[in-house]
């Protein structure tokens, strides 16, 4: 069974405009790139035919990717009101000890952005967030030692 790929409709949509760029403009100047190389002549010494094939193997790859992506979707629901319990799409606000409030929206690896407060679902603050509810105490284990987060608001 395939990989389910979590995404916000704002990511399903990113994703989207992202493949019909490759398979359309890009894929397209690529092509014509190829075949500016190739009427060069000597493609075993045309730096510009061998990156430009590179650049088309690397151009596949991510089309297929993101085919894959959208072929085992699930949109998270960000719509929910009155969440009393951190799942896929919450908007979470914790402290950790004296520290400020930090928040975070969880959401599917695929648009894990954490400078940006998104966080996924699999990352071990995540994993240890899902299921708590507010006032609850979580004890998680980063590659820096344990952290023990307060939940302060769900949304």
């Amino acid at each position: 069974m395939a990989d389910v790929s979590y995404l916000t409709q704002d990511g399903l949509d990113n994703i989207k405009a992202e493949l019909e760029n490759l398979k359309g403009p890009a894929r397209e100047n690529l092509s014509v790139r190829l075949r500016a190389a190739i009427q060069m002549g000597d493609l075993s010494e045309n730096a510009d035919y061998i990156q430009a094939k590179e650049e088309q193997g690397f151009l596949e790859g991510r089309i297929l990717e993101l085919e894959q992506i959208l072929r085992n979707v699930v949109i998270i629901d960000e719509n929910v009101k009155n969440r009393e319990i951190v799942d896929i799409g919450a908007h979470v606000t914790i402290r950790e000890g004296s520290f400020p409030e930090e928040t975070y929206h969880v959401v599917g690896p695929k648009e894990a952005d954490p400078l940006n407060g998104r966080i996924s679902h699999e990352s071990p603050i995540g994993k240890a967030l899902l299921g708590h509810r507010v006032g609850d105490d979580v004890v998680v284990d980063t590659p820096g030692g344990s952290v023990r987060l307060n939940i302060v608001k769900i949304e």
